[in-house]
């Protein structure tokens, strides 16, 4: 089974997280920040893997914690769930659009945590999600997955779509790297003989 739990406990926040790669795009979210959990069923769905996430944290100050401290729970599950990696694709890449905005994702499963996030949001809030803190997730899920991570928005006026297009584009990358290659016979997919 490609798959992990993963509980994070603080002063801050409470996580747990269960993901299933090769699932069939279900999820179960309740991050308490309803706009995540928007973003994240379309990682589900779209990446077609199985996420349940349940999150408390000190909504109270603001968002902040809750949204980075998902992004690290996440980051752990796909370290797990993915074990030595071999005989993976080790690299995903999506290009998607919605309406007027267009967004590209490319993912490695390198070992090394890197994000280069380009997205120029062309507003600072979408209702009362503040947008920054969508650099945050992702900042926390590439330090703890240990993936390299290039996030670049070519278009948009709309910062909603700008959102989606970045997470399933996200979802879409994601089911690629983790794809089984059949041509691939087991090998660890690279030349260092790990990563």
């Amino acid at each position: 089974m490609r798959s992990a739990q993963i509980s994070r406990n603080t002063l801050e926040t409470r996580i747990t997280v269960e993901l299933d790669l090769d699932g069939t795009g279900q999820s179960r979210l309740d991050t308490g920040v309803p706009f995540l959990d928007h973003m994240l069923d379309q990682v589900a769905r779209h990446g077609l893997v199985d996420l349940m996430v349940q999150a408390t944290g000190d909504l109270h100050i603001d968002a902040h914690h809750s949204v980075e401290d998902v992004g690290i729970c996440l980051g752990q599950a796909l370290a797990q769930a993915v074990g030595d990696k071999k005989g993976l694709r080790r690299y995903g890449h999506a290009c998607i659009p919605l309406d007027e905005s267009l967004t590209r994702v490319v993912l490695d499963l390198s070992g090394r945590p890197g994000l280069f996030f380009d997205v120029p949001f062309t507003r600072a809030r979408i209702g009362d999600f503040d947008v920054d803190l969508l650099q945050e997730f992702f900042q926390g899920f590439v330090n703890h997955a240990g993936v390299t991570l290039h996030v670049d928005n070519l278009k948009g006026r709309n910062a909603h779509h700008q959102a989606e297009t970045l997470f399933k584009a996200f979802g879409r990358a994601l089911r690629a790297a983790v794809e089984r290659d059949p041509r691939g016979g087991g090998m660890m997919p690279s030349t260092k003989g790990s990563l």
